[in-house]
């Protein structure tokens, strides 16, 4: 089974889950006169409302312990379910990235980020219920304050310590934490 979604694109670049082609009503008015712009929004002819679907912020988490091993979480739910992970998730609103990164390895593995640095930031799309779903994941170096005594929480049903030969990137659902841990472990 390929984990790899297939978009469809034409040569617009368009493909029948982007959100130009699965939005049809306006969320304000209702209106089916909503329509497709050059600018990452659809337009309502009748009320003029603008629906912007830019990417969302999300946060990534490459933690290493002291035996030069990767921790790699077990995704619990759709999208990629049951395929590797890095800790992370969404930015929430009114959440800076850097709180982002600290509650999410708080609410998927128990565990306190003591210190971070950032990485880079890397763009993906992939398929949720039916709609593609932009992201811009920001991915950092992490630290913990105890390594011990870790927990699968929240959307990870559990988790692994792996050198880095030991890392299957293919085993990986999501592809832009393919590209982290990729780009990660050849950095190092």
């Amino acid at each position: 089974m390929s984990i790899i979604a297939n978009f469809g694109e034409n040569k617009k670049g368009m493909f029948p889950t982007h959100p130009h082609s699965v939005y049809k009503y306006c969320p304000k008015c209702g209106s089916n006169q909503f329509y497709p712009q050059k600018d990452n929004s659809l337009k309502c002819e009748d009320c003029n409302f603008r629906f912007y679907y830019n990417a969302a912020s999300s946060v990534a988490a490459i933690i290493m312990d002291e035996e030069g091993r990767l921790l790699l979480t077990r995704r619990a739910l759709d999208p990629f379910k049951g395929t590797l992970d890095l800790p992370g998730g969404f930015v929430g609103e009114d959440e800076s990235s850097e709180d982002a990164l600290r509650r999410e390895v708080q609410e998927e593995l128990g565990a306190d980020v003591m210190e971070y640095r950032y990485i880079r930031s890397y763009p993906n799309r992939y398929l949720y219920d039916g709609v593609t779903v932009f992201t811009n994941d920001a991915a950092f170096v992490c630290t913990l304050k105890s390594y011990s005594n870790l927990k699968a929480a929240d959307d990870v049903s559990s988790f692994v310590w792996l050198y880095p030969e030991e890392v299957k990137l293919e085993e990986i659902g999501i592809s832009s934490i393919r590209r982290i841990v990729k780009e990660y472990l050849e950095s190092r």
